[in-house]
């Protein structure tokens, strides 16, 4: 993934999660998980002061969170307008906003904590991304994010490089923590930065597909090709991921999971 190169196409990304925002808690689990990994690794940074989610969804954390702060001062605010709609309905006390992280419709100084799950390997500029978040909080104030690396699904990349014609993957590609550190822009003290991976196990590739695509989670690179593959195409696909990967009748999808904790300088 190049980062700050337009690479995703963000109408696309919007289009995907409002499509699916009623199905998405259905099929989100490794995302479930990433959420309460979040929170329990960062328990002693969250409930203080102003704060603001990034990339609500379908309020996974947002629940968790208010299940230990159930006084906090939260705004949730999402990118696509249906995820927005959905947890706006769920959240009465709470204000909904719809939001682009790379252009946030906050003041400066207006938070003093910033929470984000599994959002921002979906953010193409994701040095001005992070430029928005110092901008918004207040000095001293705390990002906790999670976030997807560039080990997640390389399963799926691999067979799909092995089947392909041209031999490469026009799939997207997520950023690495050396490339996370870089896109800071020395804006914040960086108090944690790890990496951790997660395994969810799947009875086929096309369970697998319907599950990303049940989710919104669906290739939205600029890179990728115009019109479907072709069905011999995609069994290959299948029949490398099966071969290379697969072990007892299932198949895994390996997720790394990036986590941080920022203070802003």
């Amino acid at each position: 993934m190049t980062l700050g190169e337009d690479s995703l196409k963000n109408d696309q990304v919007r289009r995907n999660f409002s499509r699916h925002a009623d199905e998405y808690d259905r099929y989100a689990l490794v995302q479930k998980s990433v959420a309460l990994q979040l929170l329990q690794r960062f328990s002693d940074s969250t409930g203080q002061g102003r704060t603001l989610e990034v990339g609500c969804g379908t309020g996974i954390l947002s629940r968790m969170f208010l299940e230990k702060h159930s006084n906090a001062s939260l705004i949730l605010s999402d990118l696509a307008h249906g995820m927005s709609c959905r947890v706006a309905a769920s959240f009465s006390r709470q204000s909904v906003v719809d939001a682009d992280a790379v252009a946030l419709p906050f003041a400066g100084n207006s938070f003093d904590l910033v929470l984000s799950s599994s959002v921002y390997q979906w953010v193409d500029l994701l040095s001005q991304a992070f430029s928005e978040l110092h901008r918004v909080l207040r000095p001293g104030g705390q990002v906790v994010m999670a976030l997807f690396g560039e080990k997640t699904l390389y399963e799926l990349r691999h067979s799909h490089v092995e089947a392909s014609s041209c031999g490469q993957s026009h799939s997207q590609g997520f950023p690495d923590c050396i490339q996370v550190q870089k896109s800071l822009n020395d804006q914040f003290e960086i108090e944690l930065l790890e990496s951790s991976l997660e395994v969810e196990w799947h009875p086929s590739v096309l369970y697998l597909l319907r599950s990303l695509k049940a989710i919104g989670a669906q290739n939205a690179s600029r890179r990728r090709p115009g019109g479907f593959a072709s069905r011999q195409m995609m069994q290959r696909m299948y029949d490398c991921y099966d071969n290379r990967f697969g072990r007892d009748g299932m198949i895994p999808a390996t997720y790394e999971v990036i986590y941080l904790r920022l203070r802003k300088n």
